[in-house]
């Protein structure tokens, strides 16, 4: 047992309150991982320079290595685990990526994602160029971006349909 004190920590992750005791120096990143057993976050430079973390908090994208478990303290959280249509099927995101290959090695993914539905969020109809500088904060080493920016094109496209926004609303 640590002599350290722990402090109580109450979130909403993917749409479920949890309350855990932490150190106050636990970082947000290993609270998800580690206390909740959400490993789609990853953990990659922990300096917030790739953004594999990134998680969504109170509707703003962040990047949990660099977060304080207790910073988020009464939060609304989202991860990827989070991103599934509620009856389990992929979200619009997920199928993009799918489709349009968005992936290789699956490292960034997740961040990507999670990062990429806060942007749609912000502006449903981005442009390629939009597209790319919001994502400027995600690293990936395997694709070039150029099949990440279609499977978000792909996403904004299919959550714009009309059909789509009446099943949303």
């Amino acid at each position: 047992m640590s002599d350290i004190e722990q402090i109580p920590v109450t979130v909403t992750v993917n749409g479920k309150k949890v309350q855990r005791f932490v150190e106050p120096r636990t970082l947000l990143i290993h609270f998800l991982r580690e206390e909740l057993n959400l490993t789609g976050p990853h953990i990659g430079c922990e300096t917030s320079h790739c953004g594999a973390c990134t998680v969504e908090m109170n509707g703003m994208s962040v990047k949990s290595c660099t977060m304080f478990a207790a910073q988020a303290n009464g939060a609304e959280l989202t991860t990827i685990e989070g991103m599934a249509n509620p009856d389990g099927t992929l979200s619009a995101l997920q199928e993009g990526f799918r489709q349009m290959h968005g992936l290789q090695c699956g490292f960034c993914t997740p961040g990507m994602i999670t990062r990429a539905h806060t942007l749609l969020k912000e502006n449903p109809n981005p442009t390629e160029e939009e597209i790319r500088m919001g994502i400027a904060g995600n690293l990936c080493r395997c694709t070039g971006y150029q099949n990440i920016v279609k499977a978000i094109q792909y996403a904004a496209e299919k959550l714009n349909q009309p059909e789509t926004q009446e099943a949303a609303e």
